[in-house]
């Protein structure tokens, strides 16, 4: 629970606030943009919420947090229906992020083959309970060692297979599948797994039915300037083979960028094609 006497000055006044234990994960910037804002080095209310979109997004941002840094002075329990969040048509973002993977966002995709986790939340009653009425999860896909949280649980509790890359396979030793070399590799029918060593050796973003690109942090939507971004400042392999990675990912349609940091945008594949492009051209011009 967030502590009310370690409630931020910075945030606005009123019912809703968050503490000074926040860690700038931009988690909940991320699930209320607008409502809840960025001033000095952590996140803070820039106005109280108004009507009921406002409330659901400001309870997402509850959920949302890996430090339990949200809260509200009349307290109050989230309406149903807040996490998972669908974002499209079968995927939807999990919320309960967790703080070992720094406030990750993870992902869950309905499929008729068999449900995905894309990366993982903290284990909770709660999602268990929705990931079960959904029919369970059929594969754990990790994109890097960052953002591994509490796949091991979610995989004893549901049978799923756990997908990593053989560079970061020592964040999951019970990964029972474990992807190799710079090659794509076929998850199943419409699932494609691509190595993208930069961030980590091991990072890897996967695609799902050619329209949905789960990147972990390896690319991203920077929110204030609309438009694909890629974290210089917390790349621990290769600025240069992460250049190369999104290089080689401009041959792959895509119409979703659902990253584990930063914002997730939606846009027509071609516009993606040459942002990216020229992302990839913004990159080779830093060092």
């Amino acid at each position: 629970m967030p502590i009310l006497k370690h409630r931020n000055p910075a945030s606005a006044p009123g019912d809703w606030y968050i503490d000074t234990e926040c860690i700038d994960c931009a988690a909940s910037r991320i699930v209320a943009p607008g409502l809840i804002v960025r001033r000095g080095d952590l996140s803070v209310f820039g106005r109280q919420p108004e009507g009921e979109e406002d409330e659901r997004a400001a309870w997402r941002a509850v959920l949302v947090r890996p430090t339990a840094s949200v809260g509200r002075v009349s307290g109050g329990s989230p309406p149903a229906g807040v996490f998972p969040w669908q974002l499209a048509p079968g995927v939807f973002m999990c919320g309960y992020n967790a703080r070992s993977s720094y406030g990750a966002s993870s992902y869950f995709v309905t499929r008729s083959s068999g449900n995905l986790l894309i990366d993982s939340p903290r284990f909770t009653r709660k999602l268990v309970q929705a990931f079960t009425n959904a029919g369970g999860i059929a594969h754990i896909l990790l994109t890097h060692q960052d953002d591994v949280a509490d796949a091991d649980q979610y995989a004893r509790a549901f049978g799923a297979r756990v997908w990593i890359h053989e560079h970061d396979r020592a964040a999951a030793p019970y990964a029972g599948d474990i992807l190799t070399g710079a090659e794509s590799a076929s998850i199943e029918d419409g699932v494609l797994a691509i190595p993208v060593p930069g961030h980590t050796r091991g990072s890897v973003v996967y695609l799902v039915d050619y329209l949905y690109l789960f990147t972990g942090d390896s690319l991203a939507w920077d929110m204030k300037r609309g438009d694909l971004t890629a974290f210089r400042d917390a790349c621990w392999y290769s600025w240069e083979e992460q250049t190369a990675s999104l290089d080689r990912l401009i041959a792959r349609r895509f119409e979703w960028v659902l990253p584990g940091h930063g914002g997730f945008a939606h846009r027509p594949a071609e516009e993606m094609t040459q942002r990216l492009r020229a992302l990839v051209r913004r990159m080779r011009e830093v060092r």
